[in-house]
């Protein structure tokens, strides 16, 4: 996993203030692969049902590059208990807790 301990810690921070603390981050896409270099960070948040999506997703990017460099990052965000589509499939199938 190409992400430092630091990036992590700020990731699962940021999801919890802006998707609520039962919220679970999966880290998937090329930063899996220590192999490859570069890319942006794919990331998929579950969720119990959100009032409104697109705040929690502008809140979770703003909480996110307060503690880390700003750089490309790709979210998708699910229910819980929801059937996931396309990339959530990918995301529950090849991602990483974090």
């Amino acid at each position: 996993m190409r992400l430092t301990d630091h990036e992590v810690a700020a990731i699962k921070a940021a999801a919890r203030e802006a998707f609520g603390e039962t919220a679970v981050v999966r880290l998937f896409g090329s930063r899996i692969d220590d192999s490859l270099r570069g890319g942006d960070v794919d990331l998929h948040v579950e969720s119990d049902p959100l009032p409104d999506e697109w705040h929690a997703k502008g809140r979770f990017e703003d909480r996110l590059f307060e503690r880390i460099e700003p750089r490309k990052v790709d979210l998708i965000v699910s229910q819980r208990g929801g059937t996931p589509r396309g990339f959530e499939r990918i995301a529950y199938r090849d991602g990483i807790v974090l």
